[in-house]
């Protein structure tokens, strides 16, 4: 679909494009219950345990799960359609949820809330990457027709978009397992995941045509098998790791000072700045190309990391939680706009899935080392684990910087799956 743009896109000129609100309300709604299920499962199970320790464990299992089977279901809707994948998978994780809930509410022993929480999280839909390869579909290179300028925009409407689902579905968790039934928030989470995922599947114009079926000169190859992608999923693992480094050391700081209630206010400042830099990352006609703008984004967010240990004052930190949420967004955006011109449009799926994966675990490590310091050490201590992921993400973009580069003209990026035109990229 050729979409003309004009010197300076921006949101208005993105959400014009012709079909793009097709896919956009069911995709929202089918992607929100994403952020609900961790917190719902740590409410649920705390409730029917007493303990955040078991809580956290089995929330973690969903987590490291989704982080290992949403590129194979990235992988089969790039050959097989994204309808073909969403039907079964969402019907899959609603009788998933529904099983641990139920395993909750008769205190079942926790190797089966285990058991219960691997299914569970392999089968969260994958519809955040689904919608970024529509666009990409949409407005990437095609051997017709170069990448819109709105290609760029439309990674940071996506930043925004997960961020705001991020903001909104926690709270919609909480209010519903605090102030109906401590199963409401799971519960709401699978029927909103199975209504809004048929929904999104049902929209089959836009979804990116499946790759064509493998031969023998050229198989199937994953989006792993390209280098700079192997990269860029250190550079999302580090910021997984601020991610679940700040959400437990703002906890655990707001804990020790005697002000529990002071966490939401910081962590939502924090999510304030990543929202907002968003926002504007999509409303500038960037000149620089998006390797260099995740290099320097990079940069900025190592530095503002590595000062959030020594802050012991709620406004200094809010204060830096807002500089690193301000510099989280660049990075992402960047990262996600480098797939386009990396990987070809059949192998994108499994691409982003590979980067919110790399987020996920990055996300569940985090969570687990910060934790353990903050116990051991005091809150301060949790807050080097995002110093600690960023500087060895930082390290690695630098070092193998070149391998985000797109490939020259008739070079093949992987075996198996094509080859690309140059893209100006730096």
């Amino acid at each position: 679909m050729a979409t003309t743009v004009s010197d300076r896109p921006g949101y208005g000129q993105l959400l014009r494009t012709p079909g793009a609100w097709t896919f956009l309300l069911p995709g929202f709604a089918a992607r929100q219950p994403f952020a609900m299920l961790t917190i719902g499962i740590v409410l649920l199970v705390q409730h029917t345990t007493g303990s955040y320790g078991s809580a956290g464990a089995v929330a973690a299992v969903s987590g490291v799960s989704m982080a290992l089977f949403a590129p194979q279901s990235g992988k089969l809707a790039d050959r097989f359609g994204q309808r073909a994948v969403l039907l079964p998978g969402v019907l899959l994780h609603a009788v998933s949820v529904s099983a641990l809930t139920v395993l909750a509410l008769v205190d079942a022993p926790l190797w089966a809330l285990f058991a219960a929480a691997v299914p569970t999280g392999a089968s969260i839909p994958q519809v955040g990457p689904m919608v970024r390869a529509r666009w990409a579909a949409m407005l990437g290179a095609t051997p017709d027709r170069p990448a819109s300028p709105l290609m760029s925009t439309a990674a940071a409407f996506e930043s925004v978009t997960d961020e705001f689902t991020f903001v909104l579905g926690p709270v919609i968790a909480t209010a519903l397992c605090t102030g109906v039934h401590p199963a409401a928030g799971l519960v709401t989470e699978a029927a909103l995941t199975l209504v809004g995922g048929l929904l999104f599947a049902a929209q089959r114009a836009t979804q990116p045509a499946p790759r064509p079926a493998a031969t023998a000169a050229e198989p199937h190859a994953s989006a792993l098998s390209v280098p700079g992608v192997r990269v860029l999923i250190v550079a999302f693992l580090g910021i997984g790791a601020v991610f679940g480094g700040m959400q437990v050391s703002l906890t655990a700081f707001s804990a020790e000072i005697g002000h529990p209630g002071v966490n939401g206010v910081l962590y939502g400042i924090f999510a304030a700045g990543n929202m907002l830099a968003g926002i504007a990352c999509g409303a500038i006609a960037w000149k620089s190309g998006p390797r260099r703008r995740l290099i320097v984004g990079y940069v900025a967010l190592t530095l503002t990391a590595s000062g959030l240990w020594a802050v012991h004052s709620v406004p200094l930190l809010a204060g830096l939680g807002l500089l690193v949420g301000l510099c989280i967004a660049p990075a992402l955006i960047s990262g996600y706009t480098l797939v386009d011109s990396l990987v070809p449009a059949t192998a994108r799926t499994e691409a982003f899935t590979w980067l919110t994966g790399a987020v996920a675990l990055g996300q569940a490590a985090a969570v687990t080392a910060a934790g353990q310091l903050a116990d051991a050490h005091g809150a301060s201590t949790g807050f080097l684990v995002p110093l600690a992921g960023t500087a060895l993400a930082l390290v690695t973009l630098l070092a193998l910087r070149s391998r985000l580069a797109p490939p020259s003209a008739g070079r093949t990026v992987a075996r198996g799956i094509g080859h690309r035109e140059p893209v100006t990229v730096d």
